[in-house]
């Protein structure tokens, strides 16, 4: 009995592309296919996760929602590895800034993923599980941003659970561990990709300074994240 269409995702086999985008916001998702993909077509629709397949320089992508936090891109990112057997992801979404280095629009590649989540329970471990980027995609980013002339920071990063913490202390203690910002999904999606044996990184665009207290408004988030996503599609 195959495995798709799956509950959360109406694809059927060989209608998503070995590489896929992946922005928490499916209208984001929206955004990309209709801006820069050609021979757009859309797959899924479930939950208004929208999920579009196309060409970009005559190479096959897709680009689809994740949601919001580690249980959203959970199910979605499990189901395009082994479901539907994509060998990449690219998660480009936003973050807030801890590092002082950092100001609203850099990019940020999240090398590793730190995480307050209780995720890689399921694995069993004798050990903490640190999540990291696929090395390929990493570099490939990495050598994108410098071709563009775009400037990025590399580091860890931390996938958190909790948007309102009540633990007003926690921002000081990861950013005292060089933590550069804070997000909500790369650390389950590099555990998905490590138990699945395929290739996922994770683009940040900063969107707030935690402590500077400065933010783009939801335009400027729409516009400024222009250079992650031409990093990240520069890589496919």
């Amino acid at each position: 009995m195959s495995r798709v269409p799956t509950p959360h995702n109406a694809a059927e086999e060989g209608q998503i592309a070995k590489t896929v985008l992946m922005p928490g916001d499916p209208l984001r998702a929206k955004f990309i296919a209709e801006t820069y993909l050609e021979n757009v077509t859309c797959f899924n629709t479930v939950r208004n996760m929208l999920g579009f397949t196309g060409t970009y320089q005559g190479k096959p992508v897709s680009v689809m929602g994740h949601g919001m936090g580690i249980p959203s891109i959970g199910i979605y990112s499990y189901e395009l590895f082994n479901f539907y057997d994509v060998d990449n992801i690219i998660r480009i979404g936003s973050a807030g800034a801890l590092s002082d280095d950092l100001e609203l629009k850099d990019l940020v590649i999240a090398m590793g993923a730190c995480t307050d989540s209780n995720y890689a329970s399921q694995y069993q471990l004798p050990g903490t599980f640190a999540p990291i980027a696929s090395f390929v995609l990493m570099q490939k980013a990495i050598e994108e941003a410098r071709k563009k002339e775009i400037s990025v920071a590399i580091g860890n990063v931390l996938s958190t659970d909790v948007f309102y913490n009540a633990n007003k202390g926690a921002n000081d203690a990861w950013k005292s561990m060089g933590v550069l910002c804070i997000e909500m999904e790369a650390a389950a999606l590099y555990m998905n990709a490590a138990k699945a044996g395929k290739n996922a990184l994770c683009i940040l665009s900063i969107s707030d300074h935690i402590y500077k207290g400065t933010q783009l408004s939801s335009q400027e988030r729409q516009l400024g994240f222009k250079n992650m996503i031409e990093v990240a599609l520069g890589i496919i």
